[in-house]
């Protein structure tokens, strides 16, 4: 493996990461105005895996359960989401997003979606789906390099 690619690769992803964390309260706030930054990527999770556990949320995220439970309670307050439980273990409880919590979210996403189309206007469709395709195998190799560490 050529060591300055990877470090190229690095570079390139710590300023995405920089970018993607600047951009992080405003898309917080296209969801609701004191909605934390860090309870976005919560907010699509449970919109893509509706009745999902706190436990689960935790661990996909990648926090702890104190951290899930806090944060799951100002969701909660903000009227985001709505919990039930568990009809297969009555201790526990399943999330998903209120009507007004899916809806705020589906603004999100169009208005994230729109600033993509902008940015990426000049790709061509080849580009792109070689860039999703790249892009998920990351994700995937970084979340099992993650998982050894464990």
């Amino acid at each position: 493996m050529d060591t300055d690619t990877v470090q190229r690769v690095e570079r390139e992803l710590a300023l995405l990461l920089r970018r993607a964390n600047a951009a992080a309260p405003r898309m917080a706030r296209h969801v609701h105005p004191d909605l934390e930054p860090a309870a976005y990527p919560i907010v699509a999770r449970i919109e893509q895996v509706p009745g999902v556990r706190a436990s689960e949320l935790a661990d996909h995220i990648g926090v702890g359960r104190g951290t899930m439970s806090r944060q799951l309670a100002r969701l909660d307050e903000l009227g985001l989401i709505e919990r039930s439980t568990d009809p297969d273990d009555s201790r526990g409880q399943l999330i998903q997003l209120t009507p007004a919590g899916a809806d705020r979210l589906a603004r999100s996403r169009k208005a994230r979606r729109e600033f993509f189309e902008r940015a990426l206007q000049e790709w061509t469709g080849s580009d792109l789906e070689r860039l999703a395709e790249q892009l998920a195998r990351l994700n995937s190799s970084l979340d099992g390099a993650r998982r050894t560490l464990e």
